[in-house]
């Protein structure tokens, strides 16, 4: 699964693709949450963190099946935020653009496969959308990540934290 779904363009995708991404990207949520929830509502601090994507508020290009999936766990989390939020547990979304991982390298190359340029020029235009001009670091998400789990945050749920470097451009 290389971190999400495969990209693609829709026509590509038959129903097994799209079920597949449904499977990984969205039911694992709910799974998982599932499962959590009789531990969370023990904890003097429940909170959930789903990570999902800046494609939310912003879709990538060739992308189709993230872009959609990943819709649900954000409807999902908010939509819990509301129904648990009276048993004081938080759930919330992290919203990753471009971070240094392998996800990053396999989008790379496949756009430079599709196109016929380099690794190091769709690196390049990779970065020239991020107006902080570089890619982000796995420590600037986890820092993100922790905060949003910590008692530190503990006023804050049903919140879509964008951690892409003002990648995403509406509000």
């Amino acid at each position: 699964m290389r971190g999400g779904p495969p990209s693609g363009k829709f026509e590509t995708f038959d129903d097994k693709a799209w079920q597949q991404a449904i499977e990984t990207s969205f039911l694992s949520h709910v799974r998982l949450i599932r499962a959590a929830l009789p531990y969370l509502r023990k904890s003097i601090s429940p909170s959930v963190l789903a990570v999902t994507s800046y494609s939310v508020k912003q879709p990538i290009p060739n992308l189709i099946l993230s872009n959609s999936v990943r819709l649900a766990t954000v409807g999902l989390i908010k939509t819990l935020a509301l129904e648990l939020g009276s048993e004081n547990i938080r759930f919330n979304s992290i919203l990753p653009g471009s971070t240094e991982t392998e996800r990053i390298s396999h989008l790379i190359t496949d756009r430079a496969d599709a196109s016929g340029t380099s690794l190091e020029e769709e690196r390049a235009r990779m970065i020239e959308e991020i107006p902080l001009g570089r890619i982000g670091t796995t420590e600037e998400f986890a820092n993100a990540a922790v905060f949003l789990l910590s008692p530190a945050a503990s006023f804050i749920t049903g919140v879509m934290l964008a951690v892409d470097g003002g990648t995403i451009k509406s509000t």
